[in-house]
């Protein structure tokens, strides 16, 4: 029975970096002696234990074989004769298929220590087109070390491509989908993962309203990098450098979905892409069974990140229709999210990443001002009801305007 650390905990480590989780096999052990020694089972599908002390994650060596589509249409067999090479050929990249007993010496029989090295993803074996969620994941680690200069093997993007074609990315479930998707977001390179997934045919699968933006021109005056999917991919990158969260981040993804419904002779304007594109980003939504936090964010910031940008030049109405439809009231954290979703859209345009954004001071002035209006006042004037409200809306609408004089005179 011998144990060894596999996949990120080595590969972290011999790139310097902390190693965050540690998963461990074990080879020449049966379920009966793991569960002798006090190991708790938790694997469905195939022996997993927990460590009676620790907690940790013990995996007996398998093998694997195709037996349906999908992410789950595999069957495993674990058993004493199988070696640690047999288990760490079923990985997917040569950088995750080493292993290291607690004296760190490694094993690397299928060379990922020389791909760490020369900085390539590349997958261990042909297996590796059997799994589609790999498409996403390969796209994921591209995002992760992409600030190490980290690329994608040519003969592993082709067997990614393979696999966007035949259709198996479609067998993907929403919840396999959505914890990759959401991972990768939140990678310091968010942008490569959708720039990767494009280069290998899995975008225009998985999220043909994204990739159908490529190509699409906006108006040079205001977008300088023109293309309304490098602007995306541009949006993205703002939000990982601003560190925002990742409701921020699935928004500024969808944000300019309606572009790609813009008939060809109206380019390069796009009127009311706003409201066009809220379908879209529906549809994504439920594709995905995103959170609901990040479904109303992204609903939101499509509908208003226009009127974001032009907050300074908005009626006291319809500041407060804003302010209403975002229930900053209750939710004043929401609003803000906005906010950052409306400021990483004006960075993400070429050679305009450091100008500044205004319009982020303005919103949040006039929220205060909003919600500094007391509603007891109007209760001690005899106001109840729907009466209330309307005299509520007059009240927050007053103090609005006098908020827009002071703060644009």
């Amino acid at each position: 029975m011998q144990v060894y650390k596999v996949g990120g905990a080595v590969r972290d480590r011999l790139l310097g970096l902390p190693v965050t989780d540690v998963d461990r096999v074990v080879v020449g052990a049966t379920t009966e002696e793991m569960l002798a020694k006090g190991f708790r089972p938790v694997g469905a599908d195939f022996p997993v234990f927990l460590h009676p002390k620790t907690g940790e994650e013990y995996a007996l060596a398998r093998t694997e074989r195709k037996s349906g589509r999908g992410y789950g249409g595999f069957t495993f067999y674990a058993s004493p004769e199988v070696t640690l090479e047999e288990d760490l050929i079923r990985r997917d990249l040569t950088i995750n298929a080493m292993a290291e007993d607690d004296q760190l010496n490694l094993t690397d029989p299928y060379h990922g220590q020389r791909d760490l090295e020369a900085r390539i993803l590349r997958h261990v074996s042909p297996a590796f087109a059997e799994d589609p969620l790999r498409v996403l994941r390969v796209a994921r680690f591209a995002a992760r070390y992409a600030g190490l200069g980290f690329t994608v093997a040519d003969e592993t993007m082709d067997l990614m491509r393979q696999l966007s074609e035949s259709g198996e990315l479609q067998a993907l479930t929403a919840e396999r989908s959505w914890k990759e998707i959401s991972r990768a977001l939140m990678e310091d390179h968010p942008q490569v993962f959708i720039q990767v997934l494009r280069d290998c045919g899995a975008l225009k699968e998985l999220m043909p309203e994204v990739d159908a933006l490529f190509g699409v021109p906006q108006p040079e005056t205001h977008h300088p990098e023109i293309d309304t999917g490098l602007h995306t991919l541009s949006v993205l990158e703002q939000s990982s450098l601003h560190k925002q969260p990742l409701t921020v981040r699935w928004a500024c993804l969808l944000h300019d979905l309606g572009k790609g419904l813009t008939p060809e002779e109206e380019w390069p304007r796009h009127i009311a892409h706003e409201h066009t594109g809220l379908k879209l980003i529906k549809a994504v939504n439920e594709r995905f069974k995103a959170p609901k936090d990040c479904q109303e964010l992204a609903l939101l910031v499509g509908q208003y990140h226009t009127h974001g940008h032009r907050a300074l030049e908005l009626k006291a109405s319809t500041l407060l229709e804003l302010l209403q439809s975002f229930d900053i009231y209750r939710r004043p954290q929401r609003f803000e999210e906005f906010i950052a979703a409306c400021e990483m859209d004006a960075r993400g345009r070429k050679g305009l990443e450091q100008r500044s954004y205004p319009q982020a001071d303005y919103l949040r002035g006039a929220a205060k001002a909003a919600r500094a209006v007391a509603v007891q006042p109007l209760l001690e004037q005899g106001f109840k009801g729907p009466e209330l409200g309307e005299a509520l809306k007059r009240e927050r609408l007053k103090a609005l305007k006098a908020y827009k004089e002071a703060a644009t005179a």
